[in-house]
């Protein structure tokens, strides 16, 4: 279920606002009946209908992008700043990003029109793997990265058990490569998580989401999800997470 307004933006009709501006003032039909609250949720067994139009849905498309780093994970910016939609020009279909990747941050990012699919892979309690790889400031010692293992509070609480893996150090530049694999989508988390045991992130790569890998992408480079790698992604976001990682 997705609310209204937003159904009426993702076929393309009207941006999110104008299609508020269009249910306020009766011009929206859900199943025969006017809607004019904003809060009203459709499925896709709902017929729509703007302006006595029924709603053409788009077909569903999905991306597998690798965001440089001075990109924004949204669709528009207020600053004009470069957005992940800029790099797909060619697309006529309203894709979005599923989550966000920090503007600092690149890597794996997946677009799609599909709002089931995107709140499938993003709904917390599905815990879909995100492998992130952090340059930060010093060496971790080992009883440090237990902590992010553990869970670490933060100011927004209290995270999830995290898995690390000390890729390489730099003794000379007292710099440190570690993997980083959680679960969560808090806002800039790695970097809080780092931060919050002395070690400041300088540079974020997420390298994996799910089984979805970079490989054969450079920053920029994007790819269109085949058919089998959207349906086991659905399948392994609807598995039990205990079940998944037996």
């Amino acid at each position: 279920m997705e609310r209204l307004q937003k159904v009426i933006a993702h076929a393309g009709l009207a941006s999110r606002r104008k299609a508020e501006e269009l249910i306020l003032e009766g011009k929206v039909k859900v199943n025969g009946k006017i809607v004019k609250e904003l809060g009203v949720k459709v499925g896709p067994n709902d017929k729509v209908e703007v302006n006595e139009v029924p709603l053409e849905k788009e077909a569903p498309v999905y991306f597998l992008f690798y965001k440089p780093r001075g990109v924004i994970s949204a669709v528009s910016d207020d600053k004009n700043r470069k957005v992940v939609t800029d790099y797909f020009p060619y697309i006529n279909e309203r894709i979005y990003p599923v989550g966000r990747l920090d503007y600092d941050t690149s890597g794996l990012l997946v677009l799609t029109n599909d709002g089931e699919f995107a709140n499938t892979l993003m709904h917390p309690k599905h815990e879909v793997d995100k492998v992130y790889v952090a340059k930060v400031k010093g060496m971790p010692l080992r009883e440090s990265l237990k902590k992010l293992e553990k869970g670490i509070k933060l100011e927004d609480g209290k995270t999830a058990p995290a898995k690390t893996r000390v890729l390489s150090t730099d003794k000379k530049k007292e710099t440190a490569i570690v993997e980083i694999t959680i679960h969560e989508g808090r806002n800039r988390q790695v970097r809080r998580m780092f931060e919050a045991i002395g070690h400041p992130v300088i540079k974020l790569k997420r390298e994996q989401y799910g089984f979805l890998t970079l490989d054969g992408l450079t920053a920029g480079d994007s790819r269109e999800l085949t058919p089998h790698e959207v349906k086991l992604m659905r399948t392994m976001a609807s598995t039990d997470p205990k079940q998944r990682r037996m």
